[in-house]
């Protein structure tokens, strides 16, 4: 599913594929970022893709979007004579680009073109390793193509590389081809549930160890899996790339103090995802909605660093991870600060900020001590009443030791707990999920 490299070089050896990334900006279309910020992010994902050789990019500020075109007339002749100039063989649009607009494009400039949801499925499709990402991505390239399919099925007229689009005259074809989709589909939701369920398992099974769940969470790019090698001396795909990690990764980790917690390492959120992707790797952040703590990893060093942390909240206030889930923000990549940077003051001032690298580790053993207070947190009492047939339930309470009084009574007990916000969410997390008895 990855771009195909030109092999047609003038020695006989193979050539890269020469990219040129364009960002539209339309007037009246706002944006957290501005323009030059989004051609950056949108260069950067170029150069994530393999076998690509990223030449420029360019920012076109347009009044409308063309629908036939996308680009005025005039603007894309100007870019065509610079596509043959620079002798270009991909585009890189970074936004939508309708069925009908990519089609004219194409045949325009004699090359081949990807939006920024078709540059985000090849991406991913090279990256994903566990067989639940690869049923992820297959899923998500699936739904995409078929919209294009049911959009535009009598402008195809031909097969695109890449994605694997498929296409010809006539609606029989198209019928047919979105026939095949679907069965495709069927049968890789019908796969994904049966990893849904393996993954359930081991969740099941990681309830009964008391070890509180620690995510990491950050804008791609952000240094994630970076901090994750650092805390667990795991040897995590680590790259100075967009998307280096796209498969959820966890570790048992003792932290100094000697408290273990299992530490997740999650997929990099990106502003303006694909919906295909939204849905298609939800799975993927269910470590987020069970964890106890959630880390919030910043490059404090990019430009965009706010915007991207804005970003991240919405992406979490979206999956519906609780209000009163502790976080803590862990501003990396100091090591790329100046050392009178005003940032390092803030993080100083602000507390549940802490200012790292890590690369160099430096910062950290005040990151282990936020992490093991927000999990040692305060108790509080509360009242609850379970059936005699909760028994189970009814065990794990005092298994755990947070029982200071039970009363039986006619259909069941009240019992007293004393418990914290953490293992309150274990228990409700347990009995929300329709077992009767907590395993």
């Amino acid at each position: 599913m990855t771009v195909k490299i030109d092999e047609s070089g003038g020695d006989g050896g193979k050539r890269l594929t020469r990219a040129l990334v364009l960002h539209p900006e339309i007037r009246g279309v706002g944006s957290a970022r501005g323009p030059e910020g989004a051609l950056a992010e949108a260069m950067a994902l170029a150069r994530a893709l393999p076998g690509i050789e990223l030449i420029d990019g360019q920012v076109v500020r347009l009044p409308r979007a063309h629908p036939g075109h996308l680009f005025g007339s005039g603007k894309v002749a100007e870019l065509k004579a610079r596509i043959e100039t620079d002798e270009i063989d991909l585009v890189l649009v970074d936004g939508p680009v309708t069925p009908v607009q990519q089609r004219n494009l194409e045949r325009e400039w004699s090359v081949k073109l990807l939006d920024r949801t078709g540059l985000i499925l090849e991406i991913f499709a090279d990256r994903a390793r566990t067989r639940e990402g690869v049923l992820q991505v297959e899923l998500a390239a699936l739904s995409y193509q078929r919209t294009r399919l049911v959009r535009a099925w009598t402008h195809l007229e031909r097969q695109r590389g890449g994605l694997g689009f498929v296409g010809g005259p006539g609606e029989t074809q198209i019928e047919a081809d979105r026939r095949a989709i679907d069965t495709q589909m069927v049968r890789l939701k019908r796969q994904l549930e049966k990893v849904a369920k393996t993954r359930e398992l081991h969740r099941a099974a990681r309830r009964k160890v008391p070890f509180p769940v620690v995510a990491l969470v950050g804008y791609t790019n952000a240094g994630k899996s970076t901090l994750f090698n650092r805390m667990t001396g795991a040897e995590v795909m680590a790259k100075d790339m967009l998307f280096a990690t796209l498969d959820p990764t966890m570790r048992a980790v003792e932290l100094p103090g000697g408290l273990e917690v299992i530490l997740s390492d999650t997929v990099g959120f990106i502003s303006d995802l694909p919906t295909q992707l939204v849905a298609a790797f939800r799975a993927t952040l269910e470590e987020v909605l069970e964890a106890d703590l959630i880390v919030h990893v910043r490059d404090i060093s990019h430009p965009e660093t706010e915007a991207q942390a804005q970003d991240v909240e919405t992406i979490l206030a979206e999956l519906g991870v609780a209000q009163d889930v502790p976080k803590i923000e862990v501003w990396n990549k100091v090591d790329l600060l100046a050392p009178d940077d005003a940032l390092l003051t803030v993080a100083a001032r602000r507390e549940g900020v802490f200012a790292v690298s890590a690369l160099t580790g430096a910062g950290l053993n005040d990151v282990f001590t936020a992490i093991t207070a927000a999990l040692d947190d305060e108790r509080h009492s509360a009242v609850l009443e379970l059936a005699y047939d909760q028994g189970r339930a009814r065990a794990w309470l005092f298994a755990e030791g947070l029982v200071e009084n039970e009363v039986p009574g006619d259909t069941g007990s009240q019992l007293t707990v004393l418990w914290t916000a953490r293992q309150r969410r274990r228990f409700e997390t347990l009995i929300a999920e329709g077992q009767d008895e907590v395993e």
